[in-house]
């Protein structure tokens, strides 16, 4: 069965944000197989529609794409400055340690990633070979019904690096339920998919800068 068809959250003239189901690939892949995904069925209905950045096809939620390449390319920009802001909801195994927190109550993650090249396409921590990777994290829920129990997390990539996420959550002993290439095989059989949303997005707008902000609920 296909997933559904993504939510659209916003459109106009310059950009659309649109929600993707977990299951479907953001771009095409590799082979006739893996042609459905968000981008071409955006671009079903407008094909003017240009990707700007992707998700896992594991992870469901919030994805920005402009329309036309004029638009691409600003929003491309923007995301090389920083300028747009996503965070995350997650469900991990165990509890996360609470200290070493900011004044803000945010943790961070501060370890670089480097593609795995035997076992492509993951990732892994590498001091020496990996780019600067930072991930912000804080506790939303911690749920101790069942031992080790888990977490609910909201999530910040700082950087944006391939799984980051997934990498980071798991170098730190606390990887995603449901996670098929990072988690290990109870984390794995504790949820039936990668509980990883993307559940907030916020930018300005490309073409009048007034200040724009997206939110989607966690489906788990």
């Amino acid at each position: 069965m296909l997933p559904t068809d993504p939510d659209i959250i916003f459109e106009d003239a310059h950009l659309l944000v649109l929600c993707k189901p977990a299951g479907l690939l953001a771009v095409p892949g590799r082979g006739a197989d893996k042609q459905d995904c968000l981008s071409a069925r955006a671009q079903q209905r407008w094909p003017d529609a240009r990707v700007v950045h992707r998700l896992d096809m594991a992870t469901s939620g919030l994805m920005l794409m402009a329309r036309g390449e004029a638009m691409q390319r600003a929003l491309g920009l923007a995301f090389e400055r920083h300028e747009v802001h996503k965070r995350y909801e997650a469900v991990v195994a165990g509890r996360p340690p609470a200290g070493g927190a900011g004044a803000d109550g945010w943790h961070t993650i501060d370890l670089p990633i480097a593609a795995d090249w035997p076992n492509r396409p993951l990732r892994i921590i590498d001091t020496e070979a990996g780019k600067p990777s930072i991930t912000r994290w804080r506790e939303l829920a911690h749920d101790a019904a069942a031992p080790p129990g888990t977490t609910r997390l909201s999530l910040e990539p700082v950087t944006g690096r391939t799984h980051q996420l997934r990498v980071h959550m798991k170098a730190i002993g606390h990887p995603i339920l449901g996670d098929m290439l990072y988690g290990d095989a109870a984390s794995q059989q504790l949820a039936p998919r990668l509980l990883l949303h993307a559940c907030s997005l916020t930018l300005a707008h490309p073409a009048g800068g007034e200040p724009l902000a997206f939110s989607s609920a966690a489906p788990f």
